[in-house]
């Protein structure tokens, strides 16, 4: 990896870090829409420092969703349980923020979380394992 590559990498997946322990905060607190929503950027942003590895971003999630599962899961280089992880985090975010009257349950939000939280580790290590080869 270039430098400068090497370093967004780090970044946005310390923003996925930072994004989980949000997350983990807003369950303490009983936000668990928002912590629903903060479990999903931990993902987004895992994506996206998996995805800077090729240059690429995109300025709608769809986009950058697509990009990672098409290069990392479609070509076997991550487990396709990923995927899955991706398609309900996602889900769970769009319902908290946009549908009137959802409820997000304590059950949810620690379910989300447990899943990003995977996803995020699966991601670091990937690209810890792809630091060591460049």
């Amino acid at each position: 990896m270039e430098s400068g590559m090497n370093d967004l990498t780090a970044y946005r997946l310390e923003k996925a870090q930072e994004a989980l322990r949000e997350a983990e905060q807003n369950i303490e607190f009983h936000h668990f829409a928002t912590s629903l929503n903060r479990s999903y950027y931990a993902v987004f942003h895992a994506m996206r420092a998996a995805n800077s590895l090729h240059g690429f971003d995109s300025r709608k999630h769809s986009g950058v969703i697509a990009f990672f599962n098409k290069t990392f899961i479609k070509e076997g280089l991550m487990d396709s349980s990923l995927s899955k992880i991706i398609q309900r985090t996602s889900y769970f975010r769009e319902k908290s923020d946009y549908q009137d009257f959802f409820v997000a349950s304590k059950t949810d939000a620690e379910r989300q979380l447990s899943d990003a939280k995977a996803f995020v580790t699966a991601v670091g290590a990937f690209l810890a394992e792809q630091n060591q080869r460049n």
